[in-house]
Protein backbone atom coordinates (compact mmCIF):
# COMPACT_ATOMS: atom_id res chain seq x y z
CA UNK A 1 0.00 0.00 0.00
CA UNK A 2 1.66 3.38 -1.19
CA UNK A 3 1.26 6.11 1.83
CA UNK A 4 0.26 8.59 -0.59
CA UNK A 5 -3.04 6.88 -1.26
CA UNK A 6 -3.88 7.07 2.20
CA UNK A 7 -6.12 10.09 3.57
CA UNK A 8 -5.71 10.68 7.15
CA UNK A 9 -8.95 11.24 7.65
CA UNK A 10 -9.82 7.71 7.13
CA UNK A 11 -7.90 6.78 9.89
CA UNK A 12 -9.00 9.35 12.45
CA UNK A 13 -12.55 7.51 11.31
CA UNK A 14 -11.64 4.37 11.83
CA UNK A 15 -10.14 5.38 15.44
CA UNK A 16 -13.70 6.98 16.50
CA UNK A 17 -15.22 4.08 15.12
CA UNK A 18 -12.73 1.75 17.25
CA UNK A 19 -13.65 3.44 20.39
CA UNK A 20 -17.09 4.50 20.65
CA UNK A 21 -18.66 1.68 17.70
CA UNK A 22 -21.79 3.87 16.62
CA UNK A 23 -21.70 5.20 13.46
CA UNK A 24 -23.81 8.27 14.86
CA UNK A 25 -21.69 8.84 17.37
CA UNK A 26 -18.56 9.51 15.50
CA UNK A 27 -20.47 11.88 12.82
CA UNK A 28 -21.44 14.00 15.59
CA UNK A 29 -17.94 13.61 17.52
CA UNK A 30 -16.58 15.00 13.71
CA UNK A 31 -19.22 17.41 13.07
CA UNK A 32 -19.90 15.81 9.73
CA UNK A 33 -22.95 13.53 8.34
CA UNK A 34 -23.78 9.69 9.12
CA UNK A 35 -23.37 9.17 5.34
CA UNK A 36 -20.16 11.02 5.03
CA UNK A 37 -18.82 8.32 8.11
CA UNK A 38 -20.42 5.61 5.90
CA UNK A 39 -18.73 6.86 2.69
CA UNK A 40 -15.80 6.91 4.97
CA UNK A 41 -15.74 3.18 6.12
CA UNK A 42 -16.52 2.34 2.50
CA UNK A 43 -12.97 3.64 1.63
CA UNK A 44 -11.56 2.23 4.22
CA UNK A 45 -12.95 -0.99 3.34
CA UNK A 46 -11.58 -1.14 0.26
CA UNK A 47 -7.91 0.76 1.24
CA UNK A 48 -7.38 -2.79 3.54
CA UNK A 49 -9.64 -5.08 1.61
CA UNK A 50 -11.20 -6.40 4.62
CA UNK A 51 -15.38 -5.15 6.17
CA UNK A 52 -13.14 -3.83 9.45
CA UNK A 53 -16.59 -3.27 11.39
CA UNK A 54 -19.69 -5.40 11.27
CA UNK A 55 -22.80 -3.72 12.13
CA UNK A 56 -24.54 -5.95 14.91
CA UNK A 57 -27.21 -4.70 17.63
CA UNK A 58 -24.32 -3.69 20.16
CA UNK A 59 -22.89 -1.96 17.48
CA UNK A 60 -19.91 -1.96 14.62
CA UNK A 61 -18.18 -4.48 16.21
CA UNK A 62 -14.09 -4.31 14.75
CA UNK A 63 -13.00 -7.85 12.98
CA UNK A 64 -9.22 -8.95 13.54
CA UNK A 65 -8.04 -7.06 10.76
CA UNK A 66 -9.33 -3.85 12.31
CA UNK A 67 -8.06 -4.80 16.60
CA UNK A 68 -5.04 -5.49 14.77
CA UNK A 69 -4.93 -1.61 13.11
CA UNK A 70 -6.35 -0.68 16.06
CA UNK A 71 -2.76 -0.32 18.40
CA UNK A 72 -0.67 1.14 15.07
CA UNK A 73 -3.18 3.71 13.99
CA UNK A 74 -4.07 5.41 17.54
CA UNK A 75 -0.18 5.57 17.90
CA UNK A 76 0.42 7.40 14.75
CA UNK A 77 -2.25 9.47 15.10
CA UNK A 78 -1.23 10.25 18.60
CA UNK A 79 2.30 11.28 16.97
CA UNK A 80 1.03 13.19 14.22
CA UNK A 81 -0.83 15.14 17.11
CA UNK A 82 1.76 15.69 18.64
CA UNK A 83 4.12 17.01 15.51
CA UNK A 84 0.97 19.42 14.70
CA UNK A 85 0.22 20.74 18.15
CA UNK A 86 3.80 20.49 19.82
CA UNK A 87 4.56 24.13 21.72
CA UNK A 88 8.20 23.86 22.39
CA UNK A 89 7.99 24.16 26.27
CA UNK A 90 10.64 27.17 27.89
CA UNK A 91 10.98 26.82 31.34
CA UNK A 92 13.19 29.57 32.16
CA UNK A 93 13.91 28.65 35.63
CA UNK A 94 14.85 25.09 35.29
CA UNK A 95 16.33 25.59 31.48
CA UNK A 96 20.08 25.04 30.52
CA UNK A 97 20.12 26.85 27.40
CA UNK A 98 23.28 28.27 26.68
CA UNK A 99 22.72 31.70 24.45
CA UNK A 100 25.56 33.05 22.21
CA UNK A 101 25.03 37.25 21.90
CA UNK A 102 27.00 39.02 19.77
CA UNK A 103 27.99 42.26 20.49
CA UNK A 104 30.96 44.59 20.85
CA UNK A 105 33.04 45.29 24.59
CA UNK A 106 31.35 48.55 24.86
CA UNK A 107 27.87 46.77 25.13
CA UNK A 108 29.56 43.27 27.44
CA UNK A 109 29.76 46.73 29.37
CA UNK A 110 26.37 47.89 29.58
CA UNK A 111 24.13 45.02 28.98
CA UNK A 112 26.02 42.05 30.76
CA UNK A 113 26.17 43.26 34.85
CA UNK A 114 22.24 43.43 34.85
CA UNK A 115 21.43 41.06 32.47
CA UNK A 116 23.37 38.21 34.25
CA UNK A 117 22.23 39.42 37.61
CA UNK A 118 18.25 38.98 35.99
CA UNK A 119 19.33 35.39 34.91
CA UNK A 120 20.55 34.71 38.31
CA UNK A 121 17.18 35.47 39.75
CA UNK A 122 15.31 34.21 37.10
CA UNK A 123 16.84 31.46 35.20
CA UNK A 124 20.15 30.42 37.34
CA UNK A 125 20.72 27.81 34.17
CA UNK A 126 21.03 29.73 31.52
CA UNK A 127 24.73 30.45 30.37
CA UNK A 128 25.64 33.02 28.11
CA UNK A 129 28.79 33.70 25.72
CA UNK A 130 29.35 36.97 23.70
CA UNK A 131 31.25 36.92 20.23
CA UNK A 132 32.03 39.52 18.04
CA UNK A 133 30.35 40.91 14.97
CA UNK A 134 33.48 41.65 13.51
CA UNK A 135 34.85 37.87 14.05
CA UNK A 136 32.73 35.31 12.34
CA UNK A 137 30.24 35.80 9.34
CA UNK A 138 26.95 37.29 11.64
CA UNK A 139 24.59 36.78 9.41
CA UNK A 140 25.32 32.85 8.37
CA UNK A 141 26.10 32.50 12.20
CA UNK A 142 22.25 33.73 12.80
CA UNK A 143 20.45 31.71 10.40
CA UNK A 144 22.53 28.41 11.42
CA UNK A 145 21.65 29.00 15.20
CA UNK A 146 25.20 29.18 16.09
CA UNK A 147 24.35 33.06 17.18
CA UNK A 148 21.07 33.49 18.86
CA UNK A 149 20.97 37.41 19.33
CA UNK A 150 22.86 40.33 18.13
CA UNK A 151 22.66 43.49 19.96
CA UNK A 152 24.15 46.95 18.57
CA UNK A 153 23.77 49.21 16.03
CA UNK A 154 24.13 46.90 12.59
CA UNK A 155 22.56 48.60 9.50
CA UNK A 156 24.01 45.20 7.36
CA UNK A 157 21.30 43.03 9.44
CA UNK A 158 18.17 43.64 7.52
CA UNK A 159 16.84 40.93 5.50
CA UNK A 160 15.68 37.70 6.84
CA UNK A 161 16.16 39.51 9.97
CA UNK A 162 13.70 41.14 12.90
CA UNK A 163 14.97 43.81 14.80
CA UNK A 164 13.51 45.74 17.84
CA UNK A 165 14.69 49.29 19.06
CA UNK A 166 16.52 49.11 22.57
CA UNK A 167 17.75 53.20 22.66
CA UNK A 168 19.36 56.40 21.13
CA UNK A 169 22.66 57.33 22.62
CA UNK A 170 25.07 60.49 21.88
CA UNK A 171 28.56 60.67 22.06
CA UNK A 172 30.67 62.69 24.49
CA UNK A 173 33.58 64.00 25.42
CA UNK A 174 35.39 62.10 28.60
CA UNK A 175 38.05 62.86 30.40
CA UNK A 176 39.43 62.64 34.20
CA UNK A 177 38.36 64.88 36.79
CA UNK A 178 40.77 67.82 37.19
CA UNK A 179 42.06 67.45 33.56
CA UNK A 180 42.68 71.11 32.29
CA UNK A 181 39.35 71.08 30.08
CA UNK A 182 37.46 70.14 33.59
CA UNK A 183 35.64 73.77 33.66
CA UNK A 184 32.79 73.91 35.87
CA UNK A 185 31.05 76.51 33.69
CA UNK A 186 31.52 74.44 30.42
CA UNK A 187 28.99 71.86 29.22
CA UNK A 188 30.05 71.65 25.77
CA UNK A 189 33.63 71.04 24.41
CA UNK A 190 35.23 74.17 21.89
CA UNK A 191 36.21 72.48 18.51
CA UNK A 192 39.78 74.01 18.94
CA UNK A 193 39.76 72.25 22.51
CA UNK A 194 39.06 69.00 21.33
CA UNK A 195 41.57 69.50 18.47
CA UNK A 196 43.88 70.53 20.42
CA UNK A 197 43.89 67.96 22.93
CA UNK A 198 45.58 64.51 23.39
CA UNK A 199 43.06 61.52 22.53
CA UNK A 200 42.55 58.69 23.03
CA UNK A 201 41.22 56.32 20.07
CA UNK A 202 39.24 52.85 20.14
CA UNK A 203 39.53 51.26 16.91
CA UNK A 204 36.53 49.75 16.15
CA UNK A 205 35.49 49.28 12.65
CA UNK A 206 32.14 48.12 11.43
CA UNK A 207 30.59 49.25 14.72
CA UNK A 208 28.41 52.13 15.75
CA UNK A 209 31.41 54.16 17.21
CA UNK A 210 33.66 53.20 13.69
CA UNK A 211 31.09 55.20 11.74
CA UNK A 212 31.43 58.25 14.43
CA UNK A 213 35.11 58.05 13.64
CA UNK A 214 34.33 57.94 10.05
CA UNK A 215 32.28 60.96 10.29
CA UNK A 216 34.92 62.84 12.18
CA UNK A 217 37.18 62.05 9.13
CA UNK A 218 35.15 63.22 6.61
CA UNK A 219 34.47 66.10 8.42
CA UNK A 220 38.28 66.92 8.19
CA UNK A 221 38.55 67.02 12.28
CA UNK A 222 42.26 67.14 12.92
CA UNK A 223 42.38 65.20 15.85
CA UNK A 224 45.66 64.74 18.12
CA UNK A 225 45.31 60.88 18.55
CA UNK A 226 48.26 59.70 20.90
CA UNK A 227 47.28 56.61 21.70
CA UNK A 228 44.97 54.06 19.70
CA UNK A 229 43.30 50.38 21.26
CA UNK A 230 40.95 47.84 19.72
CA UNK A 231 38.57 47.70 22.53
CA UNK A 232 37.11 49.72 25.94
CA UNK A 233 37.89 47.39 28.76
CA UNK A 234 41.58 49.69 29.64
CA UNK A 235 39.72 52.84 28.63
CA UNK A 236 38.58 54.40 31.89
CA UNK A 237 41.35 53.28 33.74
CA UNK A 238 43.89 55.01 30.94
CA UNK A 239 41.85 58.37 31.02
CA UNK A 240 42.21 58.37 35.01
CA UNK A 241 46.13 58.15 34.37
CA UNK A 242 46.60 61.26 31.83
CA UNK A 243 45.38 63.70 30.16
CA UNK A 244 43.77 62.33 27.57
CA UNK A 245 40.30 62.60 26.23
CA UNK A 246 37.76 60.13 24.18
CA UNK A 247 34.80 60.49 22.15
CA UNK A 248 32.43 57.75 23.96
CA UNK A 249 28.87 56.96 24.43
CA UNK A 250 27.07 58.53 26.71
CA UNK A 251 25.81 55.62 28.63
CA UNK A 252 29.90 54.16 28.53
CA UNK A 253 30.57 57.80 30.15
CA UNK A 254 27.72 57.65 33.15
CA UNK A 255 28.55 54.03 33.86
CA UNK A 256 32.56 55.50 33.95
CA UNK A 257 31.67 58.18 36.02
CA UNK A 258 29.76 55.84 38.34
CA UNK A 259 32.77 53.87 39.04
CA UNK A 260 35.86 56.15 38.22
CA UNK A 261 34.81 59.42 38.93
CA UNK A 262 35.58 60.54 35.70
CA UNK A 263 33.93 63.42 33.84
CA UNK A 264 32.18 64.14 30.59
CA UNK A 265 30.45 66.73 28.60
CA UNK A 266 28.67 67.14 25.12
CA UNK A 267 30.80 66.82 22.15
CA UNK A 268 31.40 70.05 20.14
CA UNK A 269 30.54 67.96 16.82
CA UNK A 270 26.77 67.29 15.95
CA UNK A 271 28.09 64.02 15.72
CA UNK A 272 24.57 61.19 14.55
CA UNK A 273 22.99 59.39 17.43
CA UNK A 274 23.80 55.91 17.40
CA UNK A 275 20.43 53.27 17.80
CA UNK A 276 21.17 50.83 19.97
CA UNK A 277 18.79 47.47 18.01
CA UNK A 278 18.14 43.72 19.13
CA UNK A 279 18.25 41.37 15.94
CA UNK A 280 17.23 37.91 15.68
CA UNK A 281 17.17 35.97 12.51
CA UNK A 282 13.37 34.97 11.18
CA UNK A 283 14.18 31.87 11.03
CA UNK A 284 13.90 31.64 15.47
CA UNK A 285 10.77 34.23 15.49
CA UNK A 286 8.96 31.87 17.15
CA UNK A 287 11.49 29.88 19.13
CA UNK A 288 9.90 30.10 23.07
CA UNK A 289 13.31 30.11 24.14
CA UNK A 290 14.53 33.08 22.16
CA UNK A 291 11.29 34.93 22.22
CA UNK A 292 12.02 34.76 26.04
CA UNK A 293 15.31 36.50 25.98
CA UNK A 294 14.42 39.07 23.77
CA UNK A 295 11.46 40.20 26.16
CA UNK A 296 14.03 40.05 28.70
CA UNK A 297 16.62 42.28 27.28
CA UNK A 298 14.01 44.61 26.05
CA UNK A 299 12.15 44.60 29.52
CA UNK A 300 16.11 45.25 31.05
CA UNK A 301 17.56 48.05 28.21
CA UNK A 302 14.77 49.11 25.89
CA UNK A 303 13.69 53.50 26.45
Amino acid sequence: MDLHSVDLNLLVVFQHLYNVRRVSRVAEALGVTQPAISNSLARLRKLFNDELFIRTSRGMLPTPMAIELAEPVAAALDALHGVFNRQLAFDPATSQRAFQIAMTDIGEVHFLPKLMHALGERAPGITISTVRNTAVNLQEEMAAGQVDLAVGHLPDLTAEFFQRRLFRQKYVCMFRPGHPLDRPTTTRMAREDFERAEQVMVVAAGTGHGRVDDFMARAHVQRNIRLRVPHFVALADILHATDLIATVTEKFAQRSAQHFGLRYIDHPLDLPDVQINLFWHARYHQEPASQWMRTLLFDLFSE
